[in-house]
């Protein structure tokens, strides 16, 4: 638990210390997750990162059922599903329509996760808005996917270098290839095996055969 918590940690906070450095102007620009603009993907980054808290207040889960790699999937990707995470996220976004705002009620919920996580025991098992009955170790590693990838949309948006941090981009390349050791030979760093695996980058042939040899397949990734 503590390298994943460590790693959405220092993700957070790196992102936060972004969005404190917003101007207002930037929070209508486009992304590459249309239709959302920067303040719509920003209010789903932060529902995502404060999920946990809710999650932690009900019953446990006898047993856990999926991983964070099987977390993501078509599945979650269904109409209703995906218009209802299209549509929470700019209802969200007009809750806290200023940069400030965006920026302080980031921190309040990841750090909110941070303390529910830390209270804790090992082992607990939480269950998702989805219906999946996950470790809380797991669904923690789903959160720093969401957090790291959606933060080099942010940065794409923005016209910025990448921020992840090291650490996040470790849990998220596990995650995305389920521990699998991506071929050298494709010569990918972190960055590109997140954009990649994510479908922010194609493809080509030979990468998908490369991939498929190697057994990693494509992950389909949501909220």
């Amino acid at each position: 638990m503590e390298p994943v918590r460590a790693a959405f940690r220092v993700e957070c906070e790196r992102l936060e210390r972004v969005l404190r450095g917003l101007d207002e102007s930037a929070l209508d620009r486009p992304t590459p997750c249309p239709p959302w603009r920067v303040r719509d993907l920003l209010a789903h980054v932060r529902a995502g990162a404060g999920r946990l808290v809710a999650m932690l207040a009900e019953p446990a889960p006898p047993r856990p059922e999926v991983t964070a790699s099987g977390y993501f999937g078509a599945a979650k990707f269904a109409p209703a599903v995906d218009r209802d995470r299209i549509d929470g996220a700019r209802a969200a976004a007009r809750e806290h329509p200023g940069a400030v705002e965006l920026a302080r009620e980031f921190g309040r919920a990841w750090r909110a996760t941070d303390a529910a996580v830390a209270a804790e025991p090992p082992g607990r098992v939480v269950r998702t808005r989805h219906g999946d009955a996950m470790a809380l170790t797991e669904f923690l590693r789903t959160r720093v996917v969401e957090v790291a990838v959606h933060g080099l949309d942010l940065a794409d948006a923005l016209d910025r270098p990448p921020w992840t941090t090291p650490a996040a981009a470790a849990v998220v390349v596990d995650v995305l290839t389920t521990g699998t050791p991506v071929p050298d030979r494709l010569g990918w760093d972190a960055l590109l095996v997140l954009r990649k695996a994510t479908g922010r980058v194609p493809l080509t042939g030979a990468e998908r055969a490369a991939l498929a040899a190697a057994g990693i397949r494509r992950l389909a990734f949501g909220g």
